[in-house]
């Protein structure tokens, strides 16, 4: 068998199909947007499946990525919306490494849609639990065969779930707003589009020391929060400003997993508006999608006094549930939040790499 790129419509349709036999209704997993895979094939991210008998037994992305290569100190190939029957996975592991040594790369990495500051991984515990939006939910079969095939664990990381306490978490001196000059802002639809760049240049720079993180572009940007005015609570998308200058920030977004799961990733017009007429029933759990603080202000308590509004967020939401994306086990710091109101992990996570 060999990889065969994804030209046809039809082709596109068996892609996309793999996921719901591998994954059948109720299984927890939750797909990606069919509109995103389909934007990334257009753009000219190379699709691929492979065959047995004329049938799609597992399916993968090749692409690469230049700031990638930089961060991990070579050029990497890199795979991801990998989805794999069980007796498939060798297979497909095979394909993808022989591409990897015709194209003279040093280790193929993934799974990522399309780099780890975006989506992708792999789950390695909590198969129980189910998935959620911009996170990973698989079988447990899938850690195994990477790791049967050769591929190593890296940037092993967490999922989280905390409840909403009835009760203030977290303190912080309301004098030190004034004589710090800090303010808190809160998300605006209608000013989404000026927030946005606020955001980026804080992302950027909280995350740059992170071992996985590669800059973002505002066109990346863009593409990856194609929609959140539409699906915006504001209360949850905060921001913290120093005498003016941007600090800290926290994203949250209503928890839409069961309606996207239900609906197998295809939010076309129709199911757009069923949404919208019934969103009301997903403002009872919450996605913390990412948080940071710029490196010169970290320390200084500036998420802790987010936390405490994003807190009062939910709670004058009527959320009973936070659920987190993955915290690297090597930054202890970023789970305290998760921790204080008496969560804890949900998934254990990890990308895969392996050596050419």
């Amino acid at each position: 068998m060999s990889l065969r790129t994804v030209e046809s419509r039809r082709d596109m349709a068996e892609f996309l199909a793999l996921a719901d036999r591998v994954y059948p209704p109720g299984s927890g997993h939750v797909p990606p947007l069919r509109a995103q895979v389909r934007a990334w094939h257009r753009q000219g991210v190379r699709l691929a499946v492979l065959r047995r008998g004329g049938r799609v037994v597992a399916r993968t992305t090749l692409h690469t990525d230049a700031a990638f290569d930089a961060k991990l100190g070579g050029k990497t190939q890199l795979f991801g919306l990998t989805e794999f029957e069980e007796e498939a996975a060798g297979e497909l592991f095979e394909a993808i490494v022989a591409e990897g040594r015709a194209a003279g790369r040093r280790s193929v990495f993934g799974p990522v849609s399309l780099l780890p500051n975006q989506s992708g991984g792999v789950i390695t515990s909590g198969f129980g639990e189910r998935g959620f939006i911009d996170s990973a939910w698989n079988h447990p079969y899938y850690p195994a065969a990477y790791e049967k095939h050769g591929f190593a664990r890296r940037f092993e990381a967490d999922t989280w779930i905390c409840p909403v306490p009835d009760e203030a978490v977290f303190d912080f001196d309301d004098a030190r707003l004034a004589a710090e000059g800090l303010e808190v802002h809160r998300g605006e639809r209608r000013r989404l589009g000026e927030q946005l760049p606020i955001l980026r240049e804080m992302l950027n720079a909280a995350f740059a020391q992170l071992g996985y993180y590669t800059e973002i572009s505002a066109e990346q940007l863009a593409r990856q929060t194609d929609g959140l005015s539409f699906l915006l609570d504001e209360s949850l998308l905060l921001y913290l400003t120093k005498a003016g200058r941007p600090v800290a920030f926290v994203l949250c977004v209503p928890d839409i997993s069961v309606f996207v799961a239900r609906i197998r990733g295809d939010l076309h017009l129709v199911n757009q508006l069923r949404l919208l007429l019934t969103r009301g029933r997903y403002r009872r759990e919450a996605v913390l999608i990412i948080k940071g603080t710029v490196p010169a202000e970290q320390g200084h308590g500036y998420m802790r006094l987010l936390s405490r509004e994003l807190h009062r967020g939910l709670l004058d939401g009527g959320y009973h549930t936070l659920r987190s994306t993955y915290v690297e086990r090597s930054n202890p710091g970023s789970a305290a939040q998760f921790r204080a109101m008496g969560g804890r992990p949900l998934h254990g996570y990890t990308f895969y790499e392996k050596a050419l």
